[in-house]
């Protein structure tokens, strides 16, 4: 098993392929501690597309949350700001629950295609809701709209920004008085 995984992770550096996405995943499919290990070393190769099959893979591995720590921070690495987007496709094979301030954060600040694909993931994955995440939020909102031009798209963003975080204090509320 060890070989194959090793010729495995060799599909994964360098030009992408048919096998690369094969390679890739069977890795997901194996999803030991080694595999994840070695995608979270492969995070910061030199490679663009190599840290995107890491990521990828990293995506397919069903216990991986010990990962998420290390595929955050790797959006934050100027070196990915060309393929965040593609990195962040990648937390749909993840229990982001506890996360939604940092994914919030890149549907404010992002490009528009990490815009949209955070976008995507607070509309549909499952958060653990907080006081202090809607605070979180809200601070955020506010940083992001006194530093943008207000314009058109502004004004449409700011509606569906506000719609959200009244979903969160309704949310919140709703929590609140079933206690």
């Amino acid at each position: 098993m060890a070989v194959e995984i090793t010729t495995a992770l060799k599909e994964l550096t360098g030009e992408l392929n048919d096998k690369s996405f094969n390679a890739s995943n069977y890795l997901g499919s194996i999803g030991s501690e080694e595999v994840v290990n070695a995608m979270i070393k492969l995070l910061d190769d030199p490679n663009p597309e190599t840290r995107f099959m890491a990521a990828r893979t990293l995506g397919l591995v069903e216990n991986n949350s010990s990962a998420l720590t290390p595929l955050f921070e790797a959006f934050n690495k100027k070196e990915n700001k060309e393929i965040l987007g593609d990195l962040l496709m990648a937390l749909e094979g993840f229990d982001v629950s506890d996360n939604y301030v940092d994914l919030f954060k890149l549907y404010l600040f992002g490009s528009f295609k990490v815009s949209k694909i955070a976008e995507d993931l607070l509309d549909h994955k499952e958060f653990n809701i907080t006081p202090r995440v809607l605070k979180k939020a809200q601070k955020h909102w506010v940083h992001y709209s006194n530093n943008v031009k207000q314009d058109e798209a502004f004004e449409l963003q700011k509606l569906e920004v506000e719609e959200r975080l009244n979903d969160l204090r309704g949310f919140i509320g709703n929590s609140e008085n079933e206690n």
